[in-house]
Protein backbone atom coordinates (compact mmCIF):
# COMPACT_ATOMS: atom_id res chain seq x y z
CA UNK A 1 0.00 0.00 0.00
CA UNK A 2 2.36 2.79 0.91
CA UNK A 3 4.84 3.50 -2.16
CA UNK A 4 7.64 5.67 -2.64
CA UNK A 5 8.77 5.79 -6.43
CA UNK A 6 11.86 7.30 -7.75
CA UNK A 7 12.63 8.08 -11.18
CA UNK A 8 14.97 10.36 -12.72
CA UNK A 9 18.25 9.24 -12.45
CA UNK A 10 20.24 8.71 -15.36
CA UNK A 11 23.91 9.42 -17.08
CA UNK A 12 25.24 13.02 -17.06
CA UNK A 13 28.23 14.76 -18.01
CA UNK A 14 29.71 16.77 -14.97
CA UNK A 15 28.38 19.97 -14.58
CA UNK A 16 25.02 18.52 -16.10
CA UNK A 17 21.63 18.72 -14.09
CA UNK A 18 19.18 15.91 -13.22
CA UNK A 19 15.75 16.66 -11.77
CA UNK A 20 14.92 13.64 -9.53
CA UNK A 21 10.85 13.26 -8.36
CA UNK A 22 9.69 10.84 -5.12
CA UNK A 23 5.85 10.21 -6.12
CA UNK A 24 4.06 9.07 -2.93
CA UNK A 25 1.38 6.83 -2.50
CA UNK A 26 -0.86 4.72 0.80
CA UNK A 27 -0.56 7.80 3.48
CA UNK A 28 -0.73 11.33 4.58
CA UNK A 29 1.92 12.99 2.03
CA UNK A 30 1.46 16.41 3.86
CA UNK A 31 2.08 15.37 7.46
CA UNK A 32 5.45 13.96 6.55
CA UNK A 33 8.64 15.85 6.25
CA UNK A 34 11.00 14.43 3.24
CA UNK A 35 14.43 13.53 2.73
CA UNK A 36 16.39 12.79 0.13
CA UNK A 37 19.86 10.37 0.78
CA UNK A 38 22.22 8.61 -1.33
CA UNK A 39 24.56 5.89 -1.60
CA UNK A 40 27.49 5.60 -3.14
CA UNK A 41 29.51 2.19 -3.92
CA UNK A 42 30.93 1.00 -1.00
CA UNK A 43 29.93 3.86 1.18
CA UNK A 44 26.98 4.66 3.60
CA UNK A 45 23.94 6.16 3.27
CA UNK A 46 24.36 9.90 3.92
CA UNK A 47 21.76 12.71 4.17
CA UNK A 48 21.50 14.89 1.32
CA UNK A 49 18.10 17.19 1.59
CA UNK A 50 15.43 17.62 4.03
CA UNK A 51 12.21 19.95 3.71
CA UNK A 52 9.83 20.32 5.99
CA UNK A 53 6.20 18.81 5.61
CA UNK A 54 4.86 22.01 4.59
CA UNK A 55 7.79 22.74 2.36
CA UNK A 56 8.73 25.78 3.99
CA UNK A 57 12.08 24.49 5.96
CA UNK A 58 15.14 23.00 3.80
CA UNK A 59 18.26 22.01 4.87
CA UNK A 60 21.39 20.87 2.64
CA UNK A 61 24.43 18.70 2.97
CA UNK A 62 27.19 20.82 3.09
CA UNK A 63 28.52 19.26 -0.09
CA UNK A 64 25.34 19.91 -2.00
CA UNK A 65 24.95 23.33 -0.69
CA UNK A 66 23.92 25.80 -3.77
CA UNK A 67 23.95 22.75 -6.24
CA UNK A 68 20.75 21.15 -5.53
CA UNK A 69 17.20 22.19 -4.58
CA UNK A 70 14.59 20.06 -2.20
CA UNK A 71 11.01 20.75 -3.36
CA UNK A 72 7.64 19.29 -2.71
CA UNK A 73 4.44 19.34 -4.28
CA UNK A 74 1.09 18.06 -2.15
CA UNK A 75 -1.22 18.37 -4.24
CA UNK A 76 0.59 15.87 -6.34
CA UNK A 77 2.14 14.03 -3.24
CA UNK A 78 5.79 14.12 -5.17
CA UNK A 79 8.83 15.23 -3.64
CA UNK A 80 11.99 16.91 -6.27
CA UNK A 81 15.27 17.12 -6.04
CA UNK A 82 16.73 19.47 -8.76
CA UNK A 83 20.87 18.93 -9.30
CA UNK A 84 22.84 21.35 -10.94
CA UNK A 85 26.53 21.33 -11.63
CA UNK A 86 26.64 17.72 -10.99
CA UNK A 87 30.36 16.50 -9.75
CA UNK A 88 31.63 12.76 -10.03
CA UNK A 89 31.57 12.49 -6.58
CA UNK A 90 28.20 12.80 -6.77
CA UNK A 91 27.12 9.55 -8.42
CA UNK A 92 25.10 7.35 -5.94
CA UNK A 93 21.58 5.64 -5.51
CA UNK A 94 19.29 8.12 -4.22
CA UNK A 95 16.76 7.27 -2.21
CA UNK A 96 13.74 9.47 -1.02
CA UNK A 97 12.39 9.28 2.62
CA UNK A 98 9.09 10.03 4.23
CA UNK A 99 9.10 11.12 8.11
CA UNK A 100 6.84 11.67 10.30
CA UNK A 101 9.09 10.18 13.08
CA UNK A 102 7.31 11.85 16.38
CA UNK A 103 4.63 8.39 15.54
CA UNK A 104 7.45 6.33 14.36
CA UNK A 105 6.58 6.28 10.71
CA UNK A 106 9.23 6.15 8.26
CA UNK A 107 9.11 5.09 4.60
CA UNK A 108 12.18 4.57 2.13
CA UNK A 109 12.01 4.41 -1.70
CA UNK A 110 13.69 1.63 -3.86
CA UNK A 111 16.49 4.09 -5.22
CA UNK A 112 17.33 5.68 -8.75
CA UNK A 113 20.49 5.44 -9.66
CA UNK A 114 22.80 8.65 -10.61
CA UNK A 115 25.96 8.69 -12.61
CA UNK A 116 28.38 11.83 -12.91
CA UNK A 117 30.68 10.54 -15.71
CA UNK A 118 32.76 11.93 -18.90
Amino acid sequence: QVQLVESGGGLVQPGGSLRLSCAASGFTFSRYAMSWYRQAPEKGRELVAVISNTGGTTTYADSVKGRFTISRDNAKNTAYLQMNSLKPEDTAVYYCRADRSSYGMRYWGQGTQVTVSS
